[in-house]
């Protein structure tokens, strides 16, 4: 694997994909995007009714698979209450009932409906699912206390610093074979599509191949790990993970912290650590982000727009979360009602342009249909990223530029040199390295694919 070390004397290339790479997941993923939906907040009642309303808009906007935060009911027992607060609505992740709906949300009958409706549309669903750990008032932990982690005592403990949560003990067979039983009801009760698997990592990786064999056996599905640091879950188990570094470099070239060469080292490193029958979810923002570190525009700023081209153009999924295109721009509340404004800046036709991309050209399809990253060389390595994506006849080329200063530069190297249609204003152009002199705004970016 090349390692990227200047603009100036090495081009960064991740490797090509092999025809012998077959993905595990359903086609309809390789050229999805994903669209997080939190139903709390998404609307003033919070409920699946209300939210199934946004369905047509939603479908405008062209995402794919509709992934909905954990829809169980949420224990009450160890609440965590906010500063601030005397009540706490709880949080999602909090599983009282493996098998239950929010009611908060309404019933399984209203989910089913949704699903229903959303399929009719052309959508895909998937649910958050919470196998490290359920609510302190589960059932489980009164009828099987064995399985859970205990300490010395006999003391049910919480996964880190989690008090409002119990820690489940995957050595009991029991406990595996019904958390993959429940799993199973909201496939055969509900068809739904797939699961993001809340800290995959924690989890024993035995239990997430078998878990995904046995679900297989109903229908297949698409499997998201909430998860970076352990890629052999993407082995048989999972067909993506997240981004989450990619994020954090992007955050710090934002704030002057990181290099621009940054972002095309890293897009490398997963490149060489990832199978290859598997991607990453790239995003700006989304609830763990939003609620606990910042606004797309506090970690972004001015370059928002630009980071988000990346999220599109670089290898992966791309993720828009509940107001993202409607630039949401206040922290939700994690545990008390906080509806979104959706009477903010439009970012739709924004992100209704990228959408289209992403489907249509296959260049930027998911691995292993997708094309290589290849750093192109330019005369301004600090400021400006430019790479080039390519598969069959399908190419695109990528130039932003990640600073707060106006730029003019030129390519080194005739690779990318043909003739071009603008994605946003569909113009036309010949690419000609040899007498090029582009010029982009502070967080300017320029997009070309193809004729």
């Amino acid at each position: 694997m090349l390692c990227c070390i200047s603009f100036l004397f090495t081009a960064c290339k991740t490797k090509p994909v092999g025809p012998e790479v077959k993905a595990n997941y359903p086609e309809w993923a390789k050229n999805a995007v994903i669209y997080e939906v939190n139903v709390r907040q998404y609307t003033p009642e919070g409920t699946f009714k209300a939210f199934e309303t946004h369905l047509p808009r939603l479908k405008e906007l062209g995402v794919d698979i509709l992934w909905f935060m954990p829809i169980h009911p949420i224990g009450i027992v160890d609440r965590k209450i906010p500063d601030g607060f005397t009540e706490s609505l709880g949080s999602y992740y909090s599983v009282k009932d493996y098998k239950g709906i929010n009611p908060e949300f309404g019933n399984e009958a209203d989910f089913k409906a949704l699903v229903a409706r959303a399929h009719e549309m052309g959508f895909k669903v998937i649910i958050d699912w919470v196998a490290n750990h359920s609510s302190r008032d589960n059932a489980w932990i009164i009828d099987h206390p064995d399985w859970y982690v205990q300490d010395s005592t006999g003391k049910i403990l919480a996964p880190f610093d989690w008090t409002d949560v119990a820690k489940l003990n995957f050595e009991n067979k029991e406990m595996r074979a019904a958390m993959i039983d429940a799993m199973k009801h909201w496939i055969t009760s509900c068809d739904i599509d797939g699961f993001r698997c809340d800290v995959a990592g924690e989890v024993p990786v035995d239990f997430w191949d078998t878990a995904r064999v046995e679900l297989e056996k109903v229908k297949p599905m698409f499997m998201l790990a909430e998860n970076e640091d352990h890629p052999e879950l993407c082995l048989k188990a999972f067909d993506a993970n997240y981004g989450w570094s990619m994020h954090h470099v992007m955050h710090n070239v934002a704030q002057g912290k990181d290099s621009v060469n940054k972002i095309a080292r890293q897009v490398v490193k997963m490149d060489s650590i990832l199978p290859k029958n598997a991607f990453q979810m790239n995003f700006i923002t989304n609830h763990d982000e939003n609620s606990w570190n910042g606004t797309a525009q506090e970690k972004f700023g001015a370059g928002e727009s630009a980071f988000a081209v990346l999220t599109y153009t670089l290898p992966g999924m791309p993720l828009i979360y509940s107001g993202q295109e409607a630039g949401l721009n206040h922290r939700l509340k994690f545990f008390t009602k906080d509806s979104i404004n959706w009477a903010l800046a439009d970012f739709s036709p924004f992100y209704k342009k990228l959408n289209e991309l992403k489907h249509s050209n296959e260049a930027l399809w998911n691995a292993p249909y997708g094309g290589i990253f290849e750093q192109l060389k330019n005369t301004e390595p600090t400021k400006v990223l430019s790479f080039i994506r390519e598969k069959g006849k399908s190419r695109v080329v990528v130039f932003v530029n990640l600073s707060t200063e106006k730029v003019t530069f030129n390519l080194k190297g005739s690779k990318a040199d043909g003739d071009y249609k603008d994605v946003f204003t569909n113009a036309d152009f010949t690419l000609n390295s040899s007498n090029l002199n582009l010029t982009l705004q502070p967080w300017g970016y320029w997009v070309i694919e193809k004729k």
